[in-house]
């Protein structure tokens, strides 16, 4: 792969955007943990109704209760809204926190920029 294409991917808009909404460490840490375990929930959940395992339902729904968990603690601590959160407030045209108040950028002014 080029370094174009690197870049590119490196700098998709979805990428930059969850990396601007997750800038606290422990935040990026609790996402890295929690967000493989919603892909590990489908196949489980798969996987048991393909067994037809229909009592072990709980096993997949606690792995995303789990996700979710880990995930809302890491937006606590970082201070913003989840995606979800953000997503039905727009819908509702409520007041949200996309990106923590501490971590967006104010313009400079023009005089300060030279």
């Amino acid at each position: 792969m080029r370094c174009g294409r690197v870049a590119s991917v490196l700098m998709n808009p979805f990428l930059v955007n969850w990396l601007s909404r997750h800038q606290h460490p422990v935040s990026r840490w609790f996402h890295f943990l929690a967000i493989p375990l919603m892909p590990v929930a489908a196949v489980l959940g798969v996987s048991q109704v393909l067994d037809g395992a229909w009592e072990l339902w709980w096993r997949p729904v606690g792995l995303l209760g789990i996700s979710y968990a880990i995930q809302w603690a890491g937006h606590v601590i970082e201070g913003n809204d989840m995606g979800e959160v953000v997503l039905i407030k727009k819908l509702l045209g409520r007041p949200y926190v996309a990106i923590a108040p501490r971590y967006q950028q104010t313009p400079k002014p023009a005089s300060e920029a030279l």
